[in-house]
């Protein structure tokens, strides 16, 4: 008993120990959204803080600076944004939702970081308030809300409340010809005078522009024309304020002399006329020493080019329309100029498209595009696969730096990128972290993920090596050109429109010691390529490895093959192409693995796997992996109708089991019984069956004719011990769908006849797991429990040499369970049932290290995956005990889920969107995030309104007797307000506004709760005095029952009687009372009989108007006197 008390004791000792030590080794953190944010609907600058901000439909708010500077905040609701304002050099922004909701948000320093915060919010409530239009005007004082109704009203921007003044639309209609006072229609366009801030232009929805004075409340001109086309989309100023420029619905913009409302200063212009045209979104008139800028999106001939997606921007002679493969949100442009200035002078033209941000340099000549340092377009082509690579070597990353410059040089401008608001706090990183995508056009791009914002490289296309059947369109197209006219120039990566699918890439594997990047496709096409710093002619050689070969039956009816270039393709600096290895069948490649230092490939598909030796361009082996009696190996998933029958029956079988194991117990079974059923792994207990299940649910075995069964899921290299008394030799390990496993034992020849010997791969061994679920993950452990490191990270001193001598282990992850096994004789030394115990299938599987927070030298092996229902787990190797858990995706997330991707330290990388690419972290001590700081100018905010506080409204005749009480006695103790300075009665305030609000709420209480008013209704008016609180409380006591003491105090009626003036007293006081303060303008004699000879007044405080109109109702006699004589009260 106190053996067992003491390992008890030291059990509990241990667990608290590891729970301490989890916290520095474990977390869950999402740190950054990499990529372009899906689905933008708004877009603003602020040109002194340099700083862009982008809104999305889904209520999301992110502002970038410089590289690195980023904030990002959410709306509590989810809306889309309409519009986006900068407060310049403040550090703040409003929003406007499609709610009908303004938000006021502000950049703050939290925690040593400037972080975004919502601070206000306001909300336009009727049908006829619906914002069509906001202006935010120079002075930044208040913003402009135009509506449907026609109506203009004003935001206070500092108290973030309606103005008292409105710009009626009847008021504005008074000198507009009666066709358009009818219905002008909503306001569509507002915009400030450049060189007078008093006065707007006010445009409505069928034409009518007004220019308005706000100072005098006065509408200048009126512009109406029969020439001009009805419906207004768009208005501009021109820097002289002399001109401005409409634009319309039918693709014409016309240009007016302010002063001068009787017709346009020239006629309509249609650019792209005669023929009908979309309407003209929005237009730019902008001004130059030289000639100026005219920028305008839309305008396009419906009938040729309704379909585009265009900003067109002229000067002079020189005529552009920028295509766009996605909408165009907005667009505006930057300059360094100021109010005072005489001249616009836009040096970059921002376009936001719906799918990417594209800016245009217009100073230097052929108004190139700039290069993106951060939201970039990740799906340019979709994204079909991923793959991380940490710590890259200094050589080969200033190589691929280097060529991506040279590629990009020819097409980008080199001027400094102009969204630089902001500064970084987080230091330069010490790993240079690279991230690869393959995409659907089978082009693979090469990111930075080294820092928070992510950064193209450099973009490889695999396409220059392989021909398509769409080759020959393309070139036809490009022999017959597009017209002269529009001028259309494509600007944008975003390209969503593959050529052909079969270019898709599957598998990306890269060697950074080596530099040979393997990329595997869709057709069964493997691409060998080598980092080269010069240009180079390449003769593509290839090598066919026919996987089926030892089936004789079999029929491939899929997709063909992707036919190589015949003739010498010139490639650029970079990785370039040094052997095609095509599969046969063409079927897409599930599996890949690299062995650099022996220059050994395994490629698997859903047939089978081989091992080619691209040293000797030779084929090693080939195994397939088919059933033969698998009939849906046949390039078809389709299944016979017997077996189709058979898996209905049973599922029907085991549905009508369940239910009778929910059925209602008869009378004479005592407790209810549950039968143990067996389920599958998606199964969960039902909730009568969770008292009685069983630990672990029964997981049925999957049959081995199952739909792609012979699919190869993983293939690893690993230098281990297959043979008892052997040594250890390189070996191959694959894992199939079905559960199988395949051993080959690779034997390699000397160092020195390595070129002229053939490498050997015998089968070693051949395991088959009892439930047959596919197996995700292979890992082999050393003596130390660690994975076997690369041995080029060995060689090159990035990895410490593997354990040989104690006993080694593979790990073996399928969808339902963890095994870990001893070599060489595979005997079982631990499993984990993961679906057995929790119900949950794994998706994704990492084996990473986790390095302590606090002490570097400490780390842990673990094993890291993600579930199908979006959990992230971190199990301990080779123990198989669960570290952590955490939710990170809804399971409806398949694409997250499926595209996740964990890191050798333990981070991880998932689709959020198609666009965005989000990282998080699992580790304590690894995590890259933005860290960054907004530095305000002094004095930049103003300071904010203090608290309004109600002033009584009072009459000359009641200040002036109000005055004389003040000099005749003090303010009495129970008033609850102080008044203003020139108020002439100054009630003491209490110590804080709190017991002010508490005792304004026991009086508000009582007055509800009693009948005080209505029975004073009726009272004599001949004589009135003040009442205090406690008179208020004699009262209500009184009123309830007699009460013994009450012989002992004088009573309230018996105040002396007034003068004979008195009435006239309560006539002007009763002038002087408000509803927005409560005074007591008495002082308390004693025995609580009232000694003044004013009205006293009870009045409320902080209410609305709804709320006095409510009071108002209930309460109509707002004053309470006590009249002598009434001894019945």
């Amino acid at each position: 008993m106190l053996k067992f008390a003491k390992t008890r004791f030291k059990r509990g000792a241990t667990d608290a120990e590891r729970e301490k030590l989890k916290q520095e080794l474990f977390t869950f953190k999402k740190t950054v959204e990499h990529g372009f944010p899906h689905r933008p609907s708004a877009v603003a600058f602020d040109p002194e803080m340099k700083l862009l901000a982008i809104g999305t439909r889904s209520g999301l708010i992110k502002i970038y600076g410089q590289p690195g500077v980023e904030f990002s905040a959410r709306h509590s609701v989810e809306s889309q944004i309409i519009r986006l304002f900068f407060l310049p050099n403040e550090g703040r922004l409003i929003s406007l939702l499609d709610d009908n909701s303004l938000h006021l948000w502000e950049v703050n320093i939290k925690d040593g970081k400037s972080v975004l915060e919502e601070v206000k919010d306001f909300s336009l409530e009727g049908r006829l308030k619906k914002i069509s239009v906001c202006c935010l005007p120079s002075t930044q004082e208040h913003l402009f809300l135009g509506t449907e109704g026609g109506n203009i009203y004003l935001l206070d921007v500092k108290t973030f409340q309606l103005l008292d003044h409105i710009i009626y639309q009847d008021v504005v209609m008074q000198n507009v010809p009666d066709d358009y006072k009818a219905n002008p229609g909503a306001v569509e366009a507002i915009a400030e005078h450049p060189t007078d801030s008093n006065k707007l232009l006010i445009g409505y929805n069928r034409g009518l522009i007004v220019l308005w004075d706000n100072k005098s409340c006065n509408a200048e001109q009126t512009y109406v024309a029969p020439q001009v086309p009805p419906q207004l989309e768009s208005l501009a100023w021109h820097r002289s304020g002399d001109q401005f420029m409409s634009a319309h619905a039918d693709g014409s913009y016309c240009i007016w002399n302010s002063a001068d409302a009787s017709k346009p200063a020239q006629n309509a212009t249609i650019p792209y006329g005669p023929f009908p045209c979309k309407a003209i979104n929005k237009i730019q008139w902008l001004t130059t020493k030289s000639e100026p800028f005219i920028a305008f999106s839309g305008g396009m001939p419906r009938a040729s080019y309704g379909d585009r997606h265009c900003v067109t921007v002229m000067q002079g002679k020189t005529h552009v329309v920028f295509d766009f493969t996605s909408r165009v949100v907005d667009f505006f442009t930057i300059g360094d100029t100021d109010r005072e200035c005489e001249w616009d002078d836009p040096h970059t033209l921002v376009v936001l498209a719906e799918e990417e941000l594209v800016l245009m340099d217009l100073q230097s000549e052929g108004w190139p595009t700039f290069r993106m340092p951060y939201l970039s377009s990740l799906h340019s082509s979709a994204i079909t696969c991923s793959s991380v690579q940490t710590n890259v070597p200094d050589q080969l990353w200033d190589k691929i730096v280097a060529a991506g410059d040279t590629q990009m040089a020819a097409n980008h401008t080199s001027r400094e990128w102009p969204i630089e608001g902001g500064s970084v706090l987080s230091e330069t990183p010490a790993s240079k972290d690279l991230l690869l995508t393959g995409h659907e056009d089978g082009s693979v791009r090469f990111w930075d993920v080294s820092t928070p914002a992510l950064r193209l490289l450099y973009k490889l296309d695999t396409k220059a090596y392989l021909s398509t059947h769409d080759d020959s369109e393309v070139v036809a197209a490009a022999d017959a050109g597009e017209e002269d006219w529009p001028p259309f120039r494509k600007v944008g990566t975003f390209d969503p429109y593959s050529d052909d699918p079969r270019l898709g890439v599957q598998k990306i594997m890269l060697c950074p010691w080596s530099g040979t990047l393997v990329l595997a496709g869709t057709a069964g096409q493997v691409v060998l390529m080598d980092m080269n710093t010069e240009e180079a002619e390449v003769d593509l050689e290839v090598t066919t490895v026919n996987i089926v070969n030892d089936r004789d039956g079999f029929v491939w009816k899929g997709h063909d093959s992707l036919t190589p270039r015949s003739t010498t393709v010139k490639v650029p600096a970079g990785f370039q192409a040094k052997h095609l290895v095509q599969c046969t069948p063409p079927a897409s490649v599930t599996a890949l693995a690299n062995h650099s230092e022996n220059q050994l490939l395994a490629i698997g598909t859903s047939h089978g796997f081989s091992i080619f030796d691209y040293l000797q361009k030779k084929v090693i082996l080939t195994k397939c992996t088919l059933n033969p009696n698998d009939l849906s190996a046949t390039g078809e998933s389709s299944m016979s109708r017997r077996k189709s029958l058979k898996k209905s029956l049973r599922e029907s079988i085991r549905r009508l089991r369940k239910r009778g194991s929910r059925s209602t117990p008869s009378k004479k079974e005592a407790k209810p019984r549950v039968e143990a059923v067996p389920t599958t792994d998606l199964d969960a207990p039902e909730k009568g069956e969770e008292a009685a299940a069983p630990v672990q649910r029964l997981v049925e075995a999957r049959q081995p004719d199952g739909d792609m069964a012979s699919m190869v899921r993983c293939l690893v290299f690993a230098e281990t011990f297959l043979r008892e008394g052997a040594s250890a030799g390189l070996s191959l390990w694959a894992g199939t769908n079905s559960g199988g496993i395949f051993v080959y034992s690779v034997t390699m020849p000397e160092a020195d006849k390595r070129e002229e010997e053939d490498v050997v791969a015998e089968l070693g061994k051949e395991v088959q797991l009892k439930h047959r679920a596919p197996v995700v993950a292979l890992s082999v452990m050393d003596g130390s429990n660690v994975p076997l490191p690369d041995p080029m990270d060995v060689k090159h001193e990035r990895a410490d040499a593997p354990n040989m001598n104690g006993t080694h282990t593979v790990v073996v992850a399928s969808e339902e369970q963890f095994k870990v096994f001893t070599l060489p004789r595979l005997k079982e030394k631990t499993k984990y049932k993961l679906t057995a115990k929790e119900g949950v299938r794994v998706r994704k599987v990492g084996f990473t290290q986790y390095r302590s927070r606090s002490d570097e030298k400490h780390v842990e092996q673990h094993l890291s995956l993600v579930t199908n229902v979006g959990d992230f787990l971190v199990f301990s190797v080779p123990q198989l005990r669960r570290q952590v858990q955490h939710t990170c995706m809804r399971k409806e997330d398949i694409n997250g889920i499926t595209s996740t991707i964990f890191t050798r330290d333990g981070e991880a990388f998932f689709l959020l969107s198609p666009s965005e690419l989000q990282r998080c972290t699992l580790s304590a001590r690894v995590a890259v995030e933005p860290l960054c700081m907004l530095e305000l100018p002094e004095g930049a905010r103003p300071a904010p309104p203090p608290e309004p506080e109600p002033e009584p409204e009072v009459t000359a005749e009641a200040e002036g007797e109000g005055e004389k009480t003040e000099e005749e006695k003090p303010a009495s103790e129970d008033e609850t307000e102080e008044a203003p300075a020139e108020e002439a009665v100054a009630p003491e305030k209490p110590e804080s506004e709190h017991e002010a609000e508490g005792v304004l709420a026991d009086i508000q209480k009582t007055l509800e709760n009693t009948s005080i008013l209505d029975s004073t209704a009726d009272e004599s008016k001949d004589s009135v005095g003040d009442i205090t609180l406690d008179d208020i409380k004699d009262y209500i006591a009184s009123k309830e029952g007699p009460d013994e003491d009450s012989a002992d105090k004088p009573a309230v009626d018996e105040a002396p009687k007034e003068e004979a003036g008195a009435e006239e007293q309560v006539n002007s006081t009763q002038d002087a009372v408000t509803e927005n303060a409560v005074t007591t303008d008495s002082e308390q004699t004693e025995g609580g009989i009232v000694a003044n000879d004013e009205v006293p007044t009870i009045k409320t405080t902080g209410l609305k108007e709804d709320d006095q109109e409510d009071q108002q109702a209930s309460e109509p006699l707002q004053e309470l006197r006590i009249t002598e004589g009434d001894d019945d009260k």
